[in-house]
């Protein structure tokens, strides 16, 4: 049987929010079944905000989530660690609204929790396993999710650059695959976007030591760590960001120049399509989740 699964102990570290330029403190904190990921503001009493599509807001270059007065902005890499690890139930609390950039990638949040070691609950894990095509298309962007016996990401990408015309790349996740293949490949951005960026208020705290930054011939950085690592963070992004639905995928994602806006909006779409999935529950592996049916609840 798969259990839910929660932290061993508290962890901690600190950074600077990529867009706010700010100091953050982080710390992420045990939580019993059902819980799910929450977000705690210090600074704020303890307000919360759950991890979930009907919270989406502020989507401008990263994801964010709001509730009344509680905000908490770039939880994608953060998100995508957790998901990837088999981490159900986490209190993530912060002093500060926005996640901390570190490196740019989610290499350190996978340190923070291994660091942490994880603790099995006692109730039984629930997928949503897809039943049916999805598809979201907005002008030359699309996404879409496919049935299959596991969670499978296709991703490609397109730019006017001479570096990266086009990537594409699929992978099966696991835990291994995302560590191993995924987790260490940065946030990237333009040098020409910079500027206006910041004219918005935007990557203050951006640096090459978080982000790789793009030229015109080239990237600023040292060096790349994978020869396609720009696709590798989409994904990164995507799977973040489809962990908004809540549970973890069992389906095959495929996008194409996608972004937070469509990854985000086209996970509120799957959880509106009731009759495309099922949740299913306790199973050993993804393949014999398709036998073991379990009643469909809100996922919001």
């Amino acid at each position: 049987m798969t259990l839910q699964r929660t932290l061993r102990r508290p962890t901690s570290c600190a950074g600077i929010g990529l867009h706010s330029g700010n100091k953050v403190n982080l710390s992420l904190k045990p939580a019993p079944a059902d819980t799910g990921v929450r977000f705690r503001r210090s600074d704020l009493g303890g307000l919360e905000v759950a991890a979930t599509v009907k919270h989406v807001g502020g989507i401008n270059y990263a994801t964010g989530l709001m509730r009344d007065a509680v905000r908490v902005d770039t939880v994608e890499h953060l998100l995508a660690a957790l998901v990837s690890l088999g981490i159900d139930n986490v209190i993530v609390e912060l002093n500060s609204p926005e996640v901390p950039i570190m490196d740019g990638s989610a290499a350190p949040f996978i340190y923070l929790i291994q660091e942490a070691g994880v603790k099995p609950l006692a109730s039984p894990r629930r997928y949503l396993k897809v039943l049916r095509p999805m598809s979201l298309s907005r002008g030359d962007k699309r996404i879409a999710v496919y049935p299959s016996d596991h969670f499978k990401v296709t991703y490609s990408i397109a730019y006017d650059h001479p570096m990266l015309r086009h990537q594409s790349r699929t992978i099966r996740l696991t835990e291994d695959s995302f560590v191993e293949e995924i987790a260490a490949a940065r946030t990237f951005t333009f040098l020409k976007e910079v500027e206006m960026l910041r004219q918005q208020g935007l990557a203050l705290g951006g640096s090459l030591e978080n982000a790789v930054v793009i030229g015109d011939t080239g990237v600023l950085n040292n060096a790349l760590r994978f020869d396609d690592e720009f696709v590798r963070h989409k994904i990164l992004d995507v799977i973040g960001d489809m962990a908004l639905v809540g549970h973890p995928l069992i389906g095959h994602l495929v996008a194409h120049r996608g972004g937070h806006a469509l990854h985000t909006a086209f996970a509120a779409q799957v959880v509106t399509e009731t009759d495309a999935w099922t949740l299913v529950e306790g199973v050993a592996d993804a393949a014999a989740a398709a036998r073991v049916p379990a009643p469909a609840r809100d996922l919001v």
